[in-house]
Formats: structure tokens, C-alpha cells, sequence
């Protein structure tokens, strides 16, 4: 049985007594979401805020001034800050760290860049355990704390997530989705844009399979003669608009390059490139 989604951008994490999820009731989470929405963002970027006494911060955004002040707000009447922690660097997720930090000195954790810790597989960073999802982002982390996974963009409330064409994402990124598959510490699933998912063994279940579609439908694709780019995109990504085109491209390319990998790319195939991209 799922959990009740509130529509309301702050959302604490309180299912009903009585339901499949009674064992949910003792967190203590806090959804802001933040006010980006886009093609790219879908409803907004989340930050999320565990905790409290102190409270700490997963993602605190984009340096959007009325989201950095329901942060700071939500940090101050949780007992203060123990710590921030990135999923990832990329801007929407990143940009508001140092507003946050000048206000509310802390350390902070992430898979790269100036840090305080940098998050590595079996350290702890506060209620944290950080799980390797490198596929969206060379540097991304999933992240579990008291059976609930703050999956930044390895793993969206809704659609799916394009994945860089860095050596190995794909490879990289599917064994990291098997590997959060078959954890049993977490049951929530936390995502860095669009809804709470309830079932979250589900969820890494159909972002598996949504992979492997997509890379039976390209090896098909591949097997009839296709080679452009165009060719491919037409025939593999046919649901994706024409607006999304440029990041079915590069999860295009990142599929490409696992195929090659493997030793099954055919010769001839016209590979995406990319000049715009921070990976």
C-alpha cells in the first residue's frame, strides 16, 4: 500500500497510523522543494532536511532567495546544523551551499570539489551512509539514513534520468541501481526532483527494466542497419520530445559506449558529441 503524497511543496514524511507503513513513522524528513521548475528539473529540486538537534541538509538547491530562507528557516527551528551533503555538484542541487553555510557554519560532504569530507563507500557522514550511483554524474552518491534513500538524480519520483557518457556510466550506473536494488536498510525513497516513492524496491525495479528496454530496443535498432544518430533516436526514443532530443543524446551515447565495451557495437555507428555538458 502506498503512503498519502501531499502536493505541498513542504512535506514532512507522517503516514497514516494503521497503514503498511506504520514502520515510517519514525522519521523525520522534510521536503522543500524548490521553486525551478523546467524540462529538466520537472516540478523542482528537493531539498531535503533530516532530523533535528541537529537537522541536516541533503541538497540545499539552487541560490534562489525565498528557497534559501525556508531552508535557513527549517535549519533554525530543527536545532541547527549538523551538516550538508551533496547527491551531486550540479547547479540546481549545489548552488545554494555556501548562502547556507555563511549562515549556518558546518561541514560539508560531497564526491568532489572543496569539501570538508569527501564521501567515499563505509564512512559515515552524520546519519549518512553513502552508496557510489556514478552514471548521472561522475560524482554522485546515493544516500541512506534510517531506511530512507535520498537518491539525488540516480533515481527521480517520476520519469527517467539521462546518463552521461563518461567512461563506464552505463556499466556503472545499472550495477549501482542493482546494488541499492538489493539493500534491505531503507524503504523510501527520496529523490532529487518529483514526488516521495513509497515502494522504493519497485521503483529500482522499473528503472532496471527501463534500461534494458532501452538497450534491447537500440541493439534492434542497431541489428536492422541504423547508424545516425537521428536514425537511432527516431527508432529508440520515439516517446521523448523533440525539446528533450539533446539529453536522449547523451544517454544515447552512454549506452553506445557500454555496447562497445562489451564488444558489440558494429562498426560505422555515428557516436553523439558533446561540447556543453558538465558531466
Amino acid at each position: 500500500m502506498n503512503a498519502p503524497f501531499s502536493s505541498d511543496p513542504d512535506e514532512e514524511i507522517v503516514p497514516e497510523s494503521g497503514s503498511d507503513t506504520d514502520l515510517l513513522t519514525h522519521y523525520d524528513i522534510l521536503r522543500l522543494r524548490a521553486p525551478n521548475p523546467g524540462p529538466y528539473t520537472l516540478s523542482g529540486t528537493n531539498t531535503w532536511v533530516v532530523g533535528r538537534r541537529p537537522a541536516w541538509v541533503v541538497d540545499p538547491g539552487p541560490l534562489i532567495e525565498s528557497h534559501v530562507e525556508r531552508v535557513c528557516v527549517a535549519i533554525e527551528g530543527r536545532g541547527g546544523l549538523g551538516g550538508v551533503v551533496l547527491t551531486h555538484d550540479h547547479e540546481d542541487h549545489a548552488e545554494a551551499v555556501r548562502e547556507v553555510l555563511a549562515r549556518f557554519p558546518a561541514p560539508l560532504a560531497a564526491g568532489r570539489g572543496e569539501v570538508d569530507v569527501k564521501l567515499e563507500e563505509g564512512v559515515r557522514f552524520g546519519p549518512f551512509y553513502p552508496v557510489a550511483t556514478s552514471g548521472h554524474a561522475v560524482d554522485h552518491f546515493a544516500l541512506i539514513a534510517d531506511g530512507a534513500c535520498f537518491t539525488g538524480d540516480a533515481v527521480l519520483g517520476e520519469g527517467s534520468v539521462f546518463i552521461a557518457p563518461h567512461r563506464a556510466s552505463m556499466s556503472h550506473y545499472m550495477l549501482a541501481l542493482t546494488r541499492l536494488r538489493m539493500r534491505e536498510d531503507f524503504n523510501v525513497i527520496c529523490p532529487g526532483h518529483g514526488p516521495i516513492v513509497w515502494d522504493a524496491h519497485a521503483k529500482l525495479e522499473e528503472y532496471v527494466n527501463h534500461r534494458l528496454d532501452r538497450e534491447h530496443a537500440l541493439m534492434y535498432a542497431l541489428g536492422q542497419g541504423l547508424r545516425t544518430e537521428r536514425e537511432l533516436l527516431d527508432a529508440v526514443w520515439s516517446d521523448v520530445s523533440e525539446s528533450m532530443r539533446p539529453l536522449a543524446s547523451v544517454t544515447l551515447a552512454a549506452h553506445l559506449d557500454k555496447l562497445d565495451d562489451e564488444q558489440v557495437l558494429p562498426r560505422g555507428v555515428q557516436r553523439p558529441t558533446f561540447d556543453s555538458f558538465d558531466w
